[in-house]
């Protein structure tokens, strides 16, 4: 199975996204923080995709830039708020469907990217 990390500090963002990830059949892991991205890491969890809310405080801790170099990511970003954005496979804005961003997780998994 399948593990993508789901960091976001907007809790709507991280569970939707999960839920759908969860029923599309991959082990979807949500996370707020630099913090919660060390503990599954230590734990021995792998991703094969990351979704990362390009937020201050995530997209640019070096924590989850240093991840996000090394593991094909698709970034949520905003036209308003004024983020580094790091480089990632897919760069989606909001306002942006669930179903948007699944897919594109899915899309990346098929070409076989990740663990």
């Amino acid at each position: 199975m399948k593990v993508v990390f789901v960091i976001a500090r907007d809790w709507t963002l991280r569970t939707s996204v999960r839920a759908e990830l969860l029923e599309a059949g991959m082990q979807a892991m949500g996370m707020e923080s630099a913090e919660d991205v060390g503990r599954a890491l230590a734990s021995g969890h792998s991703p094969a995709v990351v979704v990362l809310e390009a937020a201050a405080g995530l997209a640019d801790d070096p924590r989850i830039s240093g991840l996000v170099s090394r593991v094909p990511t698709v970034l949520i970003a905003s036209h308003v708020e004024s983020v580094a954005l790091p480089r990632a496979a897919a760069v989606l804005y909001r306002p942006v469907r669930i179903k948007e961003i699944t897919a594109k997780v899915q899309e990346l998994v098929r070409k076989g990217h990740g663990g």
